[in-house]
């Protein structure tokens, strides 16, 4: 059984951390925690990768590396008991996400009692697609990337930072709930909204 928890910010409040912490088995300081820090330019000096380090310290763990896949051997990955994949660009993510074989491994941890944390990208890659992504934000696309099919772990097609007007400007002021419904009606699909303090888990 795999476990995912899809958030905006991380655990960004108390009630996401104590979500968190009813998901894992075990105790936290026995665990090995991966946090996956590809989609951002600073990996693993992003602020918002170390901001996880230290909560999950907060939080007990003491096993935490951060792994960049599309250096690291993304087979490390098979032996976590949990997954942090940070936020930052989706593309850029996903690409490398298939690059280096790490999709199949995310395949196989379906079978394993893993806890998965998808953070903003991260959220978004876990799902069947990231095709909100360039719907809303084509010009993160730098990698041309055409293939928009993501892991699907999750059939939850998740739109992060709902709440954040400032983050996806538009030139015809529509607002994202707005545009969010122009994508459902052209792509057939219901998005999952997701404000920066709030989370979704499944299990399966």
């Amino acid at each position: 059984m795999v476990k995912l928890l899809l958030t905006s910010n991380g655990f960004y409040n108390d009630a996401i951390k104590e979500k968190f912490l009813k998901l894992i088995k075990g105790k936290p300081n026995e665990l090995d925690v991966a946090i996956i820090t590809t989609a951002s330019p600073q990996k693993d000096n992003n602020r918002f990768a170390q901001k996880a380090k230290e909560d999950f310290k907060d939080m007990g763990f003491q096993n935490i590396d951060f792994i960049d896949i599309e250096f690291d051997n993304p087979k490390s990955l098979a032996h976590k008991d949990v997954i942090y994949i940070n936020g930052g660009n989706p593309f850029n993510l996903l690409f490398h996400t298939k690059q280096n074989g790490a999709d199949s491994v995310f395949r196989d941890l379906v079978n394993k009692n893993v806890v998965i944390v998808g953070v903003s990208a991260g959220a978004v890659l876990l799902g069947p697609n990231i095709k909100v992504v360039h719907f809303f934000t084509p010009q993160m696309n730098t990698l041309n990337t055409k293939d928009f099919s993501a892991l699907g772990l999750t059939d939850k097609l998740v739109f992060p930072h709902y709440d954040r007007e400032d983050l996806f400007k538009d030139s015809t002021n529509n607002t994202i709930e707005d545009r969010l419904k122009e994508f459902e009606i052209l792509e057939g699909c219901q998005v999952t909204r997701l404000k920066d303090d709030e989370y979704i888990t499944i299990e399966k």
